[in-house]
């Protein structure tokens, strides 16, 4: 019998067992307490052999140390592959099917969640099948490079899967909130096949996977001999994926942003900036509170700053703008030193220490006509630094357009991080960057756990320069002048 039809039969019996106590106890409890015989659930990793472990004593010994070390490259890609594809398939046969044949999710709470993820087997199918034959009896492949070359192009066919994830994550957890889908993965969580990973990470293995190839092809590339055929196909095999994650990349971070756009709700017609619905980029996004304590959500738009209250209304989760949101090119960013500012009180009016914030820094308008200024905090010294640093570089394109004589005097932001902080490693602060668009997306909210993404390296961010006049700069440098401990970068 499939297992999909096992697990069917299995989980019909033990969720109607389920439903019909009249206790209230959770799915996870119920589970506990039967009599089922506790099933050993194996680790998360498989168990691997080395090539060259396979390879009998006369076969090794005429090969040099070198060239051992490129066919093991070599075998962990092939090999690599051969566990994608057993992925791909136990997602559909272990979760997709027995979900839909139980009616727990509808077929299109599926397709969205899982998209064509079986549709990707045959194209990691067929590079298997190249290694395989070009694989010498031996077990050696003698060359890969015009296999790759001419394969990679194929993993553009990803870039709907993977701009979808953000939408398909948000899906699955509102799901999870059905005892009926939460019994469900629970159990499967606890069977064997699943090696202790849930369904999402299931999900991500695709894009897990895509990240790994750059790396992979270098590892081939460092112990291939530099007079081999294969070295400039791997240069160029090189190139290419990376143009390929590069595409790949600035579709997931155009879909994820529209995403964001989509789930804010508005107050006042005013707060509708154009800029926001053009926004193609999201710069970082993240929690702050503000100085009374009250949780905000922020996003940073490649030409807008927007603050947001969450809020759920029909099991919808959306974003209510908070305030008026803040063109980049009019924003200034100030560091505030800690005891600055004191939460629900005024500035520099904190009666003991335990009443000073931390981590503190403040966003506003340039022009103080608007009248709006928000004293954000953050978690930790190195959340804050994310910010910073996300934010200075949004801005730094307008300070451009002032002279350096304008500039003169102006204080530099206040540098607090250090990469031995040891706050820093309880803060996930993820970079994602596109190549293709010069573009760095930050998630720097500290509680997250958003679906990863391709990471990559990028040097500036694009952004469209403003003049500045005069008079705005010397009224902003006057004021940073007079200001003691507080520092301010301006735009």
């Amino acid at each position: 019998m499939e297992q999909s039809d096992a697990l069917v039969k299995q989980y019909s019996f033990s969720f109607k067992s389920f439903t019909l106590r009249g206790d209230n106890r959770s799915p996870a409890s119920a589970q506990k307490s039967s009599s089922r015989s506790t099933i050993p659930t194996p680790a998360k990793r498989r168990s691997s052999v080395l090539w060259s472990e396979m390879l009998d004593v006369s076969m090794k010994e005429s090969l040099t140390t070198k060239e051992i070390k490129r066919q093991e490259a070599i075998y962990e890609m092939s090999r690599g592959e051969q566990d994608l594809i057993e992925d791909l398939k136990l997602a559909r046969k272990a979760y997709h099917d027995p979900m839909l044949k139980l009616s727990i999710m509808s077929e299109e709470e599926l397709t969205h969640i899982f998209g064509d993820l079986d549709a990707y087997i045959p194209l990691h199918e067929d590079l298997l099948a190249r290694i395989g034959e070009a694989t010498k009896p031996g077990g050696t492949v003698e060359h890969i490079g015009h296999i790759l070359v001419s394969w990679l192009p194929g993993l553009n066919a990803y870039k709907g899967y993977c701009s979808n994830q953000l939408a398909a994550k948000a899906l699955l957890d509102q799901k999870k909130q059905d005892p009926r889908v939460q019994d469900f993965l629970q159990r499967c969580l606890e069977s064997p096949f699943s090696r202790k990973l849930d369904l999402w990470s299931f999900l991500d293995i695709p894009r897990s996977r895509l990240v790994k190839y750059p790396l992979l092809l270098k590892e081939i590339l460092r112990h291939t001999p530099k007079d081999h055929p294969d070295v400039q196909l791997l240069e160029e095999a090189i190139l290419i994926i990376q143009g390929v994650l590069s595409d790949i990349n600035l579709k997931k971070g155009e879909s994820e942003c529209q995403y964001y756009i989509d789930k804010l709700e508005y107050l006042d017609e005013k707060q509708k900036d154009p800029r926001i619905e053009a926004s193609k980029v999201l710069l970082c996004h993240g929690e702050l509170k503000n100085k009374n304590g009250h949780k905000l959500y922020i996003f940073l738009f490649q030409d807008i700053l927007v603050l947001t209250r969450p809020v759920t209304r029909n099991e919808r989760h959306s974003y209510q703008v908070y305030r008026q949101p803040i063109p980049v090119q009019e924003l200034v960013l100030e560091d505030l030193q800690d005891g600055d500012v004191r939460m629900g009180g005024s500035f520099r009016g904190a009666f003991s220490n335990s009443d000073k914030a931390k981590n503190i820094f403040r966003v506003r308008f340039q022009d103080p006509s608007p009248g709006q200024s928000h004293t954000l905090q953050a978690n930790d010294v190195f959340h804050k630094q994310q910010w910073f640093n996300c934010i200075r570089t949004a801005i730094a394109p307008f300070q451009q357009a002032a002279s350096p004589s304008e500039l003169q005097g102006l204080p530099e932001l206040h540098e607090e991080y250090t990469e031995n902080n040891p706050s820093a490693g309880n803060v996930r602060a993820q970079r994602r960057v596109s190549t293709a668009s010069s573009v760095t997306q930050v998630e720097v909210d500290g509680d997250a756990s958003e679906c990863g993404s391709p990471v990559h390296t990028a040097d500036d961010i694009k952004s469209v320069k403003a003049p500045r006049t005069q008079s705005s700069f010397r009224k902003a440098r006057d004021k940073a002048q007079l200001s003691g401990k507080r520092k301010e970068t301006l735009v």
